[in-house]
């Protein structure tokens, strides 16, 4: 695939089969699922049967052997469906880029096929309480004990932890030569002994609940390590990026059904002699956010191909711009759609109210727009660092 050729027709039949499937299930199913403080099973297990769970992992360990370009579709799909799975950036996305392209052998078949055809999931941990967006402030730290491992730590924020069998824990060990410390990655099981994990009480309302974490002397075989200890800042960046690109697709699928819903409502609504869709005040709003989308979508769509093409430094400047720009869209057309269906967008029956609040997220995890800003002032425009 040239960048010229947004998408194959591959591509655009994914899309379609995504789409029609998305449908099937719908916002209505996800409001039930949150509501009764379940997991969407039915959706997990059946997308799953159908090839997309694994899309973006090695055909040799069972998944699809597409990228994350194809794992993009899937979620943005089924995000303007009105049922995303959250657990698509976290799992295949993040965890299982990272196995798949730094893990053993062993790691790669013992994880990669039942991550791929949905028996297991992973989570992933780097959030901690007191280093914010500053990961050089980790404090998570693993020390030799023989040969093991010991774990000790705090995360937050970890999505879908009661659920999965394991957690990606990004940690830091010392440098034998210097001393310093540096990052490096540890696949951690959900029953491991000092391994604890609390619900943090959100007022987002979602499918996936979030955690607080305690490591306590986590005692972790040598093979628990991903990749090589001298490689960890480039191996959590290889999870970064994708983790990025996806968060773009949650937004721009999220902003598409909103959108929809409003259009279709401006369509119908009529309060004088026309649908309210034919007023500019409604219209232009509706058109604006509709165009901002489609610009986030071709960022996404390089940040995509630059990451599976293996150009992790221009896909990290393009991965960041797409986050953003789907931030900044998804916001804007959730609060458009909402305003365009008036009080009707604050009841259950139209499902807009709740996504005012969810919107949010995308401006802040799991970077926020700030950050982002910095990066592309520093590494972009060469602009010095305040910090």
């Amino acid at each position: 695939m040239s960048p010229s050729a947004l998408e194959t027709e591959e591509h655009k039949a994914l899309r379609a089969a995504v789409s029609a499937f998305g449908k099937s299930y719908g916002r209505d199913y996800l409001t039930t699922v949150t509501q009764e403080g379940r997991y969407p099973d039915e959706l997990w297990s059946e997308a799953a049967k159908l090839g997309y769970l694994g899309v973006n992992l090695p055909e040799e360990y069972g998944g699809g052997g597409g990228g994350i370009a194809e794992l993009s579709i899937v979620l943005e799909e089924l995000g303007a469906a009105g049922c995303p799975l959250l657990m698509l950036i976290v799992s295949p996305a993040i965890c299982g880029t990272v196995i798949a392209r730094f893990g053993t052998e062993q790691q790669k078949q013992e994880w990669l096929p039942a991550l791929a055809n949905g028996t297991r999931t992973m989570a992933f941990g780097i959030t901690e309480p007191d280093a914010g967006s500053n990961s050089h402030r980790i404090t998570t730290t693993a020390r030799r004990d023989g040969a093991d491992y010991l774990l000790t730590g705090r995360k937050v924020f970890v999505s879908g932890v009661d659920i999965a069998d394991a957690t990606l824990i990004v940690g830091r060990t010392a440098d034998a030569r210097t001393g310093t410390l540096k990052p490096c990655l540890f696949i951690v099981p959900r029953d491991a002994p000092g391994f604890e994990r609390r619900p943090i009480d959100m007022e987002i309302q979602s499918a996936e609940k979030q955690f607080e974490l305690t490591l306590d002397d986590v005692r972790l075989p040598a093979d628990a390590l991903v990749g090589d200890e001298d490689a960890g800042l480039l191996q959590l960046f290889a999870g970064l990026n994708p983790e990025r690109i996806m968060t773009a697709a949650f937004a721009i699928g999220m902003g598409r059904h909103a959108v929809a819903k409003a259009v279709e409502y401006a369509r119908d609504r009529t309060v004088w002699k026309t649908p309210i869709g034919a007023h500019q005040a409604i219209a232009h709003p509706l058109a604006q956010a509709h165009i901002d989308l489609e610009l986030a979508r071709l960022m996404m769509q390089k940040a995509a191909f630059l990451y599976d093409s293996g150009d992790d430094m221009a896909a990290g400047e393009a991965a960041n711009m797409a986050k953003y720009a789907a931030g900044e869209a998804c916001v804007k057309a959730v609060d458009q759609a909402v305003h365009t269906l008036g009080g009707n967008g604050l009841t259950r029956e139209f499902g807009l109210g709740s996504l005012i609040t969810a919107a949010r997220v995308s401006r802040i995890a799991p970077v926020s727009r700030e950050m982002i800003l910095n990066y592309v002032s520093h590494q972009t425009l060469g602009l010095p660092k305040s910090y």
